[in-house]
């Protein structure tokens, strides 16, 4: 089967194309970034450099493919997505030009990768958090910015549809992270910044942990090789609403900062900057829906994939190749 993933170039494209290519798949790789800026460059992988947020873009990239996968966005983490609300909501030129182009093309089938930044901001205040089921992103109050451009691009797939008969599936992304992605410069989130300050502390280049918030917000993260298979799985199935997928494994900032320390055998002097951007105070994954559809759920712990997040910070950091700042794709 001939399939396009837009954002190749990031984490979760990089690891998604080179699932697929490996599946056997005819896969075209498509990235605003220079080739030599992608986290992943598949050999066997048709891999071009373009700007689909442009509707001719979006047509060449998607002509004589069958499946189309769109990760491609202006973010980042949480430090990004606050202070670049107007970047994060042009994302919406990229998300309506591939869908179009595809429906134009005959593409059979279109996967929009959606966030749980999408979800009601009055079911995330306390750190105790009820876990976020479907429904919860309305009466909609999502995140400013991204999550509002997230939440209309779902509807607009939800109306081609409806409306045209092309078959949409979307994912919900709650806080994917692994190797193999952004891990400083600004656009990075909470697993692998964690990962580069005590790796940083591990090396003798840094003496304190610096934390954003107090700490006890909490958070589910997914390891990225649970996504790349719901994410196939979504495409290829039958349900078309909007589905979470996330790990249901809750825990605060100040744990997760924990599990690091272990993992690397050092402990750090914590410092807390309460004036930076934090988001939600908890959030967490509510899985009944996708294991009642999938019959499975997100499962590596949270240990095992920081584990092997770590190992590759760590390597990247003693090469001192830790300035890199990618755009343009998740």
């Amino acid at each position: 089967m001939k399939i396009l993933v837009t954002g190749a170039g990031g984490f979760i494209g990089g690891h998604l194309a080179g699932t697929l290519v490996a599946d056997g798949h005819e896969v075209r790789a498509v990235d605003v970034k220079p080739l030599e800026d992608w986290y992943q460059v598949h050999e066997e992988a048709e891999s071009r450099v373009g700007d689909v947020s442009l509707l001719e873009n979006a047509r060449e990239a998607v002509d004589g493919v069958e499946h189309v996968y769109n990760l491609a966005a202006d973010m980042g983490g949480m430090g990004f997505i606050e202070n670049n609300r107007a970047l994060c909501m042009l994302s919406v030129l990229t998300s309506t030009h591939v869908l179009q182009a595809a429906h134009e093309a005959g593409v059979d089938r279109y996967f929009y990768s959606s966030s749980a930044c999408v979800y009601a901001g009055e079911k995330q205040t306390e750190s105790d958090v009820v876990a976020l089921k479907e429904v919860d992103a309305y009466p909609a109050d999502p995140e400013d910015g991204y999550g509002w451009e997230k939440l209309f691009s779902e509807r607009m797939a939800r109306h081609f549809r409806e409306d045209f008969g092309f078959k949409t599936r979307m994912a919900r992304y709650h806080n994917v992270y692994g190797p193999n992605g952004t891990y400083d410069g600004g656009r990075e989130k909470a697993p692998a910044a964690m990962c580069r300050k005590i790796a940083l502390i591990a090396q003798g280049k840094s003496d304190v942990l610096e934390i954003w918030g107090d700490g006890e917000q909490t958070r589910s993260f997914m390891y990225v090789d649970d996504c790349v298979r719901g994410s196939q799985e979504i495409l290829n199935g039958d349900f078309a609403e909007p589905v979470n997928l996330g790990s249901a494994e809750l825990v605060t900032i100040n744990q997760l900062a924990d599990i690091v320390e272990d993992i690397a055998g050092v402990k750090a002097q914590r410092q807390y900057k309460l004036d930076a951007p934090q988001g939600v105070r908890g959030r967490n994954s509510d899985n009944t829906l996708f294991h009642s559809v999938y019959g499975w759920e997100p499962s590596i712990t949270l240990r095992e994939g920081l584990e092997k997040t770590y190992a590759w910070i760590y390597d990247q950091l003693a090469l001192g190749d830790h300035a890199r700042e990618p755009l343009g794709a998740r």
